[in-house]
């Protein structure tokens, strides 16, 4: 007897959890958004991932489901895909202190460096945030990395192994050697498509999730003459609905005075779809990849850099009607 065709597609999903970026998120019994339900799941919840089944399509550019511990499915969309990858501790940091990159599904700071001190910020896989100091409590006899959100302009405090430090070298400019005029950063609206270019040679081609109805990427062209490794994104103070408040943004290339710019995202996986506040949303790699191959070149030890007049050149095209 022949397997139904999306187990004859069964692939090996793109980590070893996930988590769930909303409450109310089904298990299937089937690929599918008719089928029976099996379960529900909340928001943070995590979990283990089988495999990657094509299933009922989502968006227009993704039909990936993902197998839950072997007993349903749950469209990719909605789940972020994780790892827990504990650290080693550093007793020290530069001065000016170094970038440091969230390795577990979920990470709850707390407000003084204390395992029973009250939580602060709750940071997600990939999330990037300025670690200022190394801290170790006598006390506890713990070690405690202090991360300074220049936003709120308050410090937090995340176990040393829930955080891995970023070496410089894997800061470093991509194809440094390329002509800067050679270099070209394509986003196509309608098939949300980020696409790069050295001369005539694409070397990046990913699916985005661009600005939604209401708050449209702009269409023109651009430069990324600012960009920052980690930024705390918020429209908090104005905006008096469809609020969001997103601490370590990852990547972030900007290409408007706006604040409009490629960045990593954690809070969804449903890449092809028009999602965002105008930002053009892309996975983690994807975003890395374009903040350290598109110029200016941010130093390993700054968290922004503004250069009005440089960066490389963006072009934003739409053909869409809604």
């Amino acid at each position: 007897m022949l397997l139904p065709d999306f187990r004859r597609r069964a692939v090996r999903p793109p980590a070893s959890q996930g988590r769930m970026v909303l409450s109310g998120i089904g298990l299937y019994d089937e690929p599918a958004f008719k089928a029976n339900k099996r379960h529900v799941f909340g928001r943070d919840e995590v979990v283990r991932l089988t495999s990657e089944v094509d299933g009922d399509e989502g968006n227009p550019y993704n039909r990936a489901w993902y197998e839950i511990n072997g007993e349903g499915y749950t469209y990719s969309g909605w789940i972020q895909p994780v790892e827990t990858s504990y650290q080693r501790a550093a007793l020290e940091v530069p001065d000016g202190g170094q970038l440091g990159e969230i390795v577990v599904p979920v990470c709850v700071t707390r407000l003084e460096p204390y395992i029973y001190a009250r939580n602060g910020l709750r940071l997600y896989y990939g999330s990037t945030h300025w670690v200022r100091r190394v801290v170790v409590t006598r006390e506890e006899k713990g070690i405690w990395y202090e991360i300074f959100d220049s936003r709120l302009d308050a410090s937090f405090y995340a176990p040393y192994y829930e955080v891995r430090l970023v070496p410089p070298d894997e800061l470093s400019p991509l194809a440094a050697g390329v002509p800067e005029a050679m270099k070209y950063l394509h986003v196509d609206l309608r098939t949300q498509l980020v696409t790069a270019f050295e001369g005539d040679a694409m070397v990046l081609s990913q699916h985005c999730s661009s600005g939604a109805k209401g708050t449209r990427t702009p269409i023109g062209e651009f430069k990324t003459y600012h960009k920052g490794p980690t930024v705390h994104m918020s429209n908090e103070g104005d905006a008096e609905s469809n609020i969001y408040d997103l601490p370590g943004v990852p990547w972030v290339s900007f290409f408007t005075g706006t604040g409009v710019a490629f960045h990593g995202t954690y809070w969804h996986n449903d890449y092809g779809r028009p999602r965002s506040h105008g930002c053009v949303n892309l996975p983690m790699a994807a975003a890395k990849f374009v903040y350290r191959w598109s110029r200016p070149v941010v130093p390993p030890d700054t968290e922004y850099l503004h250069l009005p007049g440089e960066g490389t050149r963006v072009e934003v095209i739409s053909s869409e009607t809604s």
